[in-house]
């Protein structure tokens, strides 16, 4: 095909599954310097490209919502028509992805082989498992003639009024000593959409007061789903002036912002973890139910997975669970605040 006037990429998935398609948009960006981006995703993720140099539209579809059913699809599809898009790339592998650009009328979609959709789409692209999810997206812009290079990690760009909220968030949080540059302070992501991706509250908590005798503060980060968990968290640890709690109350480019000013992040195998490696900052991943080989492990060069090894259960599912398959729970139990602590200071003495 010629080159592209109008390029179209979806992914609805989570957010950090958006996260991790930053890259594709950026490789487009650069291959295709004239050619307008649209990019489709849930709510929740949009902001995250609202203001993202690569990306000159961005197509809200709350799937789950406002855009549920059949009418919703078409909806979408009619302002996806709209942007008059000529070729489509489809990261997400639901056939609801591709039938909404097929309904669109884009003459050109690709997608994986692997793809629930992969019938309607014009071109398929081998899906690798075992290559990291950036890597496996950047194949997707191949049929369009443009190689995968090595090495892209997803780029975020908080704006200045971001800045601005860190700032008064900072200071409301730590009145009586401000953050200086330099000074360790860890942001610590507890929560996840599934319950087996959790390392256990009281691993964290655990893992919250090591570090606080450490003398380095620390950040919660999270949704509004997270507010009660990151409550418990703090109120378990009263009168402890280096410990904030940002859950629920920052939004994702905020989150963003507040993640860059910190030494490390904690977090269990979710969105956090793709946010800190968009933003340079070192994550320790605590991965229990999932392997890192699946694709979704920290982007980084510094970053680190703590992980229980050698056990016959796992993995046990694709995207972790409701509940332990076995009761047990070892994959999450066996990983010791101790254990965590250690990485966190291993990256620290490395960044000094």
């Amino acid at each position: 095909m010629n080159p592209p006037r109008s390029l179209l990429v979806v992914q609805t998935a989570f957010v950090g599954d958006v996260v991790l398609v930053i890259p594709l948009l950026a490789l487009l960006h650069e291959k295709f310097p004239g050619c307008r981006i649209t990019a489709v995703t849930i709510p929740a993720a949009a902001e995250l490209l609202a203001g993202h140099p690569a990306v000159q539209s961005v197509i809200a579809y709350d799937k789950r919502g406002a855009d549920g059913g059949l009418r919703g699809l078409l909806a979408v599809a009619a302002r996806i028509r709209a942007a008059g898009c000529d070729a489509a790339l489809i990261p997400h592998r639901s056939l609801r992805s591709a039938l909404l650009c097929r309904i669109a009328g884009i003459p050109v979609r690709i997608g994986f082989d692997a793809s629930a959709g992969r019938l309607l789409m014009t071109d398929t692209v081998r899906y690798i498992g075992t290559d990291h999810e950036i890597r496996r997206n950047l194949s997707l812009a191949v049929p369009l003639g443009v190689p995968s290079p090595p090495g892209m990690i997803p780029r975020l760009y908080p704006s200045s009024l971001d800045a601005l909220v860190v700032d008064a968030f900072l200071r409301r949080s730590f009145p009586e000593d401000p953050v200086r540059p330099g000074e360790p302070c860890i942001a610590v992501a507890p929560g996840s959409v599934w319950n087996t991706k959790r390392w256990p509250e009281s691993k964290f908590l655990s893992l919250i007061r090591f570090l606080l005798d450490d003398g380095a503060r620390v950040v919660l980060i999270g949704g509004a789903a997270d507010r009660n968990l990151c409550a418990r968290l703090c109120g378990a640890l009263p009168g402890r002036p280096l410990l904030a709690d940002a859950s629920g109350r920052l939004s994702l480019l905020e989150s963003a912002e507040l993640i860059s000013r910190c030494t490390v992040l904690v977090s269990n195998d979710s969105a956090p973890v793709h946010i800190a490696a968009a933003m340079g900052i070192p994550v320790v991943a605590i991965f229990g139910p999932t392997l890192p080989s699946f694709g979704f492990a920290p982007a980084g060069p510094r970053d680190r997975v703590v992980e229980t090894m050698d056990l016959p259960c796992r993995p046990c599912s694709l995207h972790g669970g409701t509940r332990c398959p076995t009761g047990t729970f070892d994959c999450m139990n066996r990983i010791s605040a101790e254990r965590v602590r250690a990485e966190v200071i291993a990256l620290g003495r490395r960044e000094a």
